[in-house]
């Protein structure tokens, strides 16, 4: 069975990511595509690296029939989504890759993104989209709100962890590097070449990154009580990637055996030997994520590294990830490229 595919919010990289995988996928098809910026014009205009592909053209997202379509991917900015889903079609499954159906008390979103939530019926139906600890909800949900990329990476490390009881909770402490496809494709003075070229920086110092919600609202529901760990997200001058880094109270053997469990058994998660660190350079344009286990030089103190491409791993790979647990496709259909090197 074939099924038909919107993608909402195509002229952006996570857009272009999904119709890269989809491009491989053996039971989904592309039936439209909503741009409003670039409506009336060619997949070939705005991505000619993806011209090779039969595609339908831009439109805008009101002239979408959406009728036949089974489901639809939402690649929109923050805001711009709750709207958008809103006004769907209640037949369609949706896998959201915005932050508007992530966290579920209403209150926090509007701590977080500083508006009132203007889509509450669909937010108390979304599911999170963290593949690998969600998948029953995943498979029976309507709407999947995908994770924050730097939120995923971290919880990848975390979360068994946390479940497993293995680290000291008061003392989690997350660098994380991030490349600029990450702040999306809008232009903005901060991210031209001249400005960011030869040189990183920390942003979201002190606790104001928004995706300190999702730690907070994932890390405290597994252990029963608050959880505020310290996270300083950092913008490397890179296209695509995410290196996190966590410095973590608990012996190295045990993390790394309590990861190394945890994972046995998951396509894209590899947990790497013992005393090896992972490279973004290792999983650039891939679905995987890669994470290593280092003792530090002082007892009981560990260091545990996560990489994955921000684009897909991060977002548009889960995203599809997801797709397919809905539709009830083998989950790693579409996925298993290898990643790009050098």
């Amino acid at each position: 069975m074939t099924y038909s595919i919107a993608i909402l919010g195509a002229s952006g990289y996570t857009g272009a990511e999904l119709i890269r995988l989809l491009a491989g996928h053996s039971y989904m098809e592309i039936k439209a595509l909503g741009a409003n910026s670039k409506a009336g014009q060619s997949i070939a205009q705005v991505f000619p690296h993806l011209r090779h592909l039969d595609l339908p053209p831009l439109l805008q997202i009101d002239e979408i029939d959406f009728a036949n379509i089974d489901l639809c991917f939402c690649a929109l900015p923050h805001k711009t989504s709750q709207q958008v889903i809103a006004a769907l079609p209640s037949h369609l499954k949706i896998v959201d890759l915005s932050a508007d159906f992530r966290l579920r008390d209403p209150a926090e979103y509007e701590k977080w993104y500083g508006n009132p939530h203007a889509a509450l019926a669909q937010q108390k139906e979304a599911v999170y989209g963290l593949t690998e600890f969600y998948r029953d909800e995943i498979r029976g949900a309507r709407l999947v709100a995908g994770t924050g990329c730097n939120a995923a990476t971290g919880q990848y490390i975390l979360r068994p962890l946390i479940s497993a009881g293995v680290i000291d909770l008061d003392n989690i402490i997350l660098d994380l590097k991030c490349a600029v496809s990450g702040a999306g494709r809008s232009l903005k003075e901060n991210l031209l070449h001249a400005e960011l070229s030869e040189g990183y920086h920390a942003y979201a110092v002190g606790g104001t990154h928004r995706h300190l919600g999702e730690f907070d609202q994932e890390f405290s529901a597994l252990a029963g009580r608050p959880v505020h760990i310290q996270f300083t997200p950092h913008l490397i001058p890179a296209n695509r990637g995410i290196l996190a880094t966590a410095y973590l109270h608990g012996k190295a053997k045990v993390l790394h055996d309590t990861l190394s469990q945890a994972y046995a058994n998951e396509p894209f998660l590899e947990v790497l030997p013992l005393g090896e660190a992972p490279s973004t350079r290792h999983i650039r344009g891939s679905n995987y994520c890669h994470i290593g286990v280092v003792a530090d030089r002082i007892e009981g103190r560990s260091i545990v590294v996560a990489a994955l491409d921000n684009l897909t791993k991060g977002s548009s790979g889960q995203a599809l990830q997801n797709a397919n647990l809905m539709l009830d496709v083998e989950e790693v259909e579409g996925l298993t490229m290898a990643p790009l090197f050098p």
